[in-house]
């Protein structure tokens, strides 16, 4: 009888073949799909491949496990080297994703995007976004360490940087932030290739990155990005660091090529078929395209069961809570308001009701968070250098420290840029809501994070204050008046502009109920009458109401938000007197409006009704679908001036006589 023929059994993949399989996972979904950045995961893969096996902790069944380690990929063009780790350590992201790249409808995306793929933690793109963002995830782990200790939270925050990472302002403004709050869990790897887009780095930058990081207060080391021992060497060390840290990682963009190593033509441009061949020769390869032999799947799987016995030991930790203390930590999660806090603000809005006082929305807001701040202990408020102007900290809070953590007012600096995407940080590490306040002009500056938090859907709170010409004095340069049209013309953000102390709680409640929606709560300085005389609805939550109206079918309709719902009112006050019926509508947030059934948004702007005047100290740019063929917007056509606040409104025609004869034409002409 013949011995049966014996398999060969192969040996365990190296960590070079498990780096290679993501170089070549990379440079065969960017050929296949004739589009993407093959260069960066080329000259990091090795970096990755230490990082993901020996250092970081993650379980690919359970994602948004609290506990675990997180990586943020801030050059997200290279997103090939995040799906390709993704894919080889047993995420939900199949090989049949990673062939599809940059296809419609594919979890493999051209760049990373937070709640579309599962193990990205950050959508990334605009470069510095992701290590703005990771400086908050990273400052989430701190607060919570304070709170809980690090058996629960003692997870570390993986940054990979790029050159255009750093060359954005924003890297300035977050870093410089993290080295004085002295962040010790977050460690960046800087892809040192000295390559971007137009040539080598030098065409535009001679800075010593080793020293800038030095002066922010980071610890600082270099290391070979294609030596593993090396770069054990250096994540060691980070790992031990009392201080938040940065590894210069000297790598060779697009590394096994020999056509574009070490040149601008591998950054963003397909090898093709040729040199994909070729660096499969070089690096001794011989797979097929997207062929990744089992000993190596393997080895990855190896390291994801370690990422699995760290869960599993951190889960014997969490159900020793009690469940109040679970429920508080996953509390930031949920879109319900107890009736404690619905409960909380009643008493607030009655007493407007009562006392009807003549106060800033700002003001109005920080009386509200008064309130709110006790009751809700996952809500972290802030302010770019602008605390007494905007009213973001609620009575009682402290400010939050290298040497205290437990508190949760964080004093940004003037910062606006890395504010925003460090609230999105907090608000995406799954424990807290960030809320954080500047003037509405500086919206400029949190543009794309406000952005990207509405992209990636989660609920960071932007407190804009200081709107349009109410400011007065400071004149054009500080008086927002595109910016309510540019909010506004964002996908999936709320813009609130309350009229008074009750429109001002009602749209907190609703951005504190929206978790998969931006809010951006857009105050006034100047002080204004209460309009509001009930407070059983939140009538703000439909977006716009009847605030005053007329026996019978109105004549006419005014339309206005925040500081001009008063002038609306007088306007409409003035008419009654000469027996034109009017309504007055008030119009918190369109986007809410929009939401609402054809049937609610006809009962409150009739069709037959014709003759609208809408009355806000902005652009007219987006009214016109309220206003209709007949309407007048008055608004601001231009810019503003510097004078006081009263004087602009009548200099600019934004005043009752001007809305009333407005109105009185319009209905005449009807």
């Amino acid at each position: 009888m013949a011995a049966p023929e014996l398999k060969a059994i192969p040996s365990p993949a190296t960590a070079q073949e498990m780096a290679n399989a993501i170089r070549f996972l990379s440079i065969d979904a960017v050929n296949a799909a004739n589009s993407g950045h093959p260069g960066m995961p080329m000259g990091m893969a090795d970096i990755a491949t230490v990082l993901f096996t020996k250092f970081m902790h993650f379980d690919p069944q359970a994602p948004a496990w609290l506990g675990r380690d997180r990586f943020v990929l801030s050059n997200g063009h290279g997103s090939m080297l995040l799906y390709s780790v993704l894919h080889l350590s047993g995420y939900n992201l199949p090989l049949q994703e990673l062939k599809n790249f940059r296809q419609l409808g594919s979890k493999t995306p051209g760049h990373p995007e937070y709640g579309h793929t599962p193990g990205v933690e950050v959508t990334t793109g605009p470069l510095g976004q992701g290590v703005a963002t990771a400086v908050g995830l990273a400052l989430a782990q701190e607060m919570m360490a304070a709170r809980y200790g690090t058996t629960l939270f003692g997870n570390k925050t993986y940054v990979a940087v790029g050159d255009g990472c750093l060359m954005e302002g924003i890297s300035h403004e977050a870093c410089d932030l993290a080295g004085h709050l002295k962040l010790k869990n977050l460690v960046l790897l800087f892809d040192d290739n000295g390559i971007s887009i137009d040539g080598k780095t030098s065409l535009a930058t001679s800075v010593d990155m080793a020293k800038r990081f030095e002066a922010y207060g980071f610890a600082t080391t270099t290391c070979d990005g294609h030596d593993h021992t090396d770069i054990e060497r250096a994540l060691t060390w980070a790992n031990k660091q009392d201080k938040p840290s940065f590894i210069a990682c000297k790598t060779h963009i697009g590394y096994g090529s020999t056509k574009v190593v070490d040149s601008a033509k591998a950054h963003g441009s397909p090898l093709g078929t040729d040199e994909a061949d070729a660096v499969r020769k070089a690096l001794n390869w011989p797979h097929a395209p997207f062929e990744i032999p089992q000993n190596i799947y393997d080895a990855w799987a190896t390291a994801a069961d370690k990422g699995r016995a760290k869960h599993a030991d951190w889960q014997k930790a969490w159900n020793k809570l009690d469940k109040a203390t679970q429920a508080a930590i996953t509390a930031a999660q949920s879109d319900v308001l107890s009736a404690d806090v619905l409960g909380a603000l009643k008493p607030l809005k009655d007493k407007a009701v009562a006392d009807k006082p003549a106060l800033a929305t700002r003001q109005c807001s920080g009386n509200v968070l008064d309130v709110l701040s006790p009751l809700l202990p996952h809500l972290v408020l802030g302010s770019a250098d602008l605390t007494g102007s905007v009213n973001t900290k609620a009575k009682g809070l402290e400010n939050l420290s290298p040497d205290d953590f437990g508190q949760r007012y964080i004093c940004y600096g003037v910062r606006e840029h890395a504010m925003g995407a460090v609230m999105n940080g907090l608000t995406l590490y799954g424990t807290f809501r960030a809320a954080g306040g500047t003037f509405l002009t500086f919206a400029d500056y949190m543009r794309p994070a406000i952005r990207l938090a509405a992209l990636m859907e989660i609920g960071t709170v932007f407190v804009l204050t200081h709107d349009s010409i109410g400011l007065g004095e400071d004149g054009p340069t500080h008086q927002a008046v595109e910016h309510l049209a540019m909010l506004r013309a964002t996908p999936n953000v709320l813009t609130f502009r309350p009229c008074d102390q009750i429109e001002t709680a009602e749209c907190w409640e609703l951005a504190l109920k929206a978790t998969k929606t931006p809010s951006c709560m857009v105050l006034s300085r100047q002080g204004m009458a209460t309009q509001r005389s009930d407070t059983a609805e939140n009538k703000s939550a439909k977006g716009a109401y009847i605030l005053a109206d007329c026996d019978g079918t109105p004549e006419g309709i005014f339309m206005a938000t925040g500081s001009e719902v008063g002038i609306a009112m007088d306007a409409h006050k003035a008419l009654s007197t000469q027996g034109i019926k009017t309504r007055v509508v008030s119009m918190p947030c369109m986007e809410l409006f929009a939401k609402q059934s054809k049937a609610y948004r006809d009962s409150v702007l009739p069709p037959s009704v014709t003759a609208r005047v809408a009355i806000e100290a902005a652009t007219p740019f987006g009214w016109h679908r309220w206003l209709g063929i007949d309407g007048v917007m008055m608004g601001m056509e231009g810019f503003g001036a510097s004078a006081p606040a009263k004087d602009l409104y009548t200099h600019f025609g934004l005043t009752a006589d001007a809305a009333t004869k407005t109105m009185t034409n319009l209905v005449k002409k009807g």
